[in-house]
């Protein structure tokens, strides 16, 4: 179906390294860092870290940003070739969005043992009572993804403390 969905373990790395810099950038922002780069074909279509604080906004994780510039860039809000690299699992509302934009393949880092939607709660992207199906591949970069994630909230919790 996409050339991207057969790609290569280095191919799902490359892309997953673009998700982590936006991860970083949302960072240096004081935003929690999850980045999501969206893929079609060999071209990036959107680059996104969350922005909730940034932008005052509930739903400005980086997937939803990311899904709103990728439909944006290709005149089309059904994403059918397009491939997500998110660092982290999506939560509910992201996971949605997936469903909703028609998205063939999530590639994600790092689970989300709290809030996770697609495989640790709720499985979204294969609920069987959704007209659509999102392909999954879970692990990519996964030690980098929750590294960062992890450093991030120490050091929050340090500021606290501190």
């Amino acid at each position: 179906m996409l050339a991207v969905q057969s790609a290569s373990p280095k191919e799902h790395e490359r892309w997953m390294h673009e998700a982590l810099r936006a991860a970083r950038e949302a960072w240096e922002r004081d935003e929690v860092p999850i980045g999501t780069c969206i893929v079609v074909g060999d071209e990036v279509v959107a680059l996104a870290g969350n922005r909730t604080r940034t932008d005052c906004d509930p739903t400005a994780h980086a997937e939803i940003i990311a899904l709103r510039e990728a439909a944006a860039r290709v005149g089309n809000y059904r994403l059918t070739h397009a491939v997500v690299y998110s660092t982290i699992e999506p939560c509910a509302m992201c996971a949605g969005a997936l469903i909703q934009a028609r998205v063939p393949l999530l590639v994600y880092g790092a689970a989300d043992e709290k809030a996770g939607a697609v495989e640790s709660h709720f499985g979204i992207c294969d609920a069987p009572h959704l007209n659509h199906r999102v392909e999954v591949v879970k692990g990519v970069l996964e030690a980098e993804c929750r590294e960062l994630m992890q450093e991030f909230f120490q050091r929050k919790r340090s500021e606290i403390r501190g």
